[in-house]
């Protein structure tokens, strides 16, 4: 009995010969894809970050630049535009303004707008309550929007974010068994309105990150995630109160 011949690898299919040729056009693809995405997370913060400063140094100037007598104007004048300039003169305005409030004359000035504006039904309770915020966010022994903690809310089992914006005071605080603490509680992606809720500081879980990260962390809707600077040994244990988790489940 003869040998038989050997046998020869028979050549692939073309459809196998496709498939391996395949992975070599995916890769590139890859490849490119992912630098393009590099590219927009390169460019786009600082793009958008430019755009926003740009539109508002912009809105100041217009608005600005048609209070200015013409022969005040360097537009007027000059061939170009001058950027930046509504900024400036409102800095110097308000900064002019500030002194003059700090004297004597200026203090009685503003103590009879006041009393003109107190008469006001409606502009005077608009004038008091943005005096006030402005007052408390600005003092420098304010602790309002200091501290980023987590709880649970509407109900227990669900948490969220919120931020200490004071110490409870008056008669809520009165009405109230335990030591309660303003939080304000933010909306996503639109952190400027939200909720105010006056809640037992026992049920508060103050965290490590600054008001600037859960703010993040709020507009994004969870996908820009601050890291944990809390020690290792405290990452294993759970600290939510035992009662917390019995009254979950």
């Amino acid at each position: 009995m003869l040998p038989s011949d050997p046998v020869k690898a028979a050549d692939p299919p073309p459809a196998e010969a496709g498939k391996a040729g395949k992975p070599l056009r995916i890769g590139l693809l890859g490849r490119i894809r992912a630098y393009l995405l590099a590219g927009i997370l390169v460019t786009a913060p600082v793009a958008i970050t430019l755009y926003l400063a740009w539109a508002v140094v912009d809105l100041i100037d217009n608005s600005v630049s048609k209070l200015l007598p013409s022969q005040y104007n360097p537009e007027s004048y000059l061939p170009f535009s001058v950027p930046g300039l509504g900024v400036v003169i409102v800095v110097l305005m308000l900064t002019l303004i500030g002194a003059f409030t700090a004297g004597v004359i200026g203090r009685l000035v503003i103590r009879a707008g006041e009393a003109v504006l107190a008469r006001m039904p409606v502009i005077r309770s608009v004038y008091g309550a943005t005096k006030q915020i402005m007052e408390t966010v600005l003092a420098n022994q304010s602790s309002a929007f200091r501290e980023v903690v987590l709880l649970e809310y509407p109900r227990r089992g669900i948490w969220t974010l919120g931020f200490i914006s004071g110490q409870t005071q008056g008669e809520v605080q009165n009405l109230t068994a335990e030591d309660v603490v303003n939080v304000f509680v933010p909306t996503t992606p639109n952190p400027t309105s939200g909720f105010l809720l006056f809640v037992p500081r026992s049920d508060l879980h103050v965290l490590e990150m600054t008001v600037e990260e859960g703010i993040k962390m709020v507009v994004s809707g969870g996908i820009v995630t601050p890291p944990d600077r809390r020690p290792t040994e405290a990452r294993r244990v759970s600290q939510v109160p035992a009662r917390a988790r019995e009254s979950a489940e």
